[in-house]
């Protein structure tokens, strides 16, 4: 009994390492070094949906700084009486709940969790690849791709964004880290794509 009480408290410890977010959150390398499982998933993600993976760790930085359980602010009645959050959006792509479930309908990952990083990833790659589908925006091009993620398909056909100059600053910061995750990925991306054998003879 006393050491399945010792037991169960460690799991909880060793659950909150494994999803804190990356110590070095401006450095890919740093970032995938630190945790390889999240290159193979950004990677494994670009090869389905032909999203690259700098710009989606651009754009997940944007939107939850890689924290987990990420959750817009809590509003208050009368500075009190809590009445729920502005939105839906929740995780480490800020995904909201209905579009989070368009997503496992078409994508068929039906036990997807806005707070895992396998399954948010892969919704972020999906949406960058509905974006180019549906407005014919680059999967490359992180300013544009922001824009739709942040007001939806037809707000951006409709151009809402034109009128939010606070949001095409964010999605210009977006555009900047995703070229510097770009630059630092090429440094490091033949070593993170070695298997440990190749690694240690290599």
């Amino acid at each position: 009994m006393t050491k399945k009480r010792l037991f169960i408290p460690l799991l909880f410890i060793l659950g909150g390492c494994a999803t804190a977010p990356p110590k070095q959150p401006d450095d890919l390398c740093k970032i995938f070094q630190e945790k390889e499982d999240w290159y193979y998933d950004a990677r494994d993600a670009q090869e389905k949906w032909g999203a690259p993976k700098h710009v989606l760790m651009a754009m997940m930085y944007q939107e939850s700084s890689f924290k987990h359980d990420a959750a817009p602010p809590m509003e208050y009645f009368l500075w009190i009486i809590p009445t729920g959050r502005a939105s839906s959006a929740y995780g480490y792509s800020q995904a909201k709940t209905m579009t989070w479930a368009d997503y496992i309908r078409e994508s068929g990952n039906s036990g997807a969790d806005r707070d895992d990083f396998e399954d948010a990833i892969d919704f972020m790659a999906w949406f960058v690849y509905k974006t180019h589908k549906v407005n014919g925006i680059s999967k490359w091009d992180a300013y544009a791709q922001y824009l739709n993620y942040h007001d939806g398909w037809g707000g951006y056909k409709r151009g809402t964004y034109r009128k939010k100059k606070w949001l095409m600053a964010v999605a210009n910061k977006v555009k900047h880290r995703a070229s510097r995750y770009g630059a630092q990925l090429k440094r490091c991306e033949a070593d993170l794509d070695k298997n440990w054998f190749e690694r240690l003879f290599f």
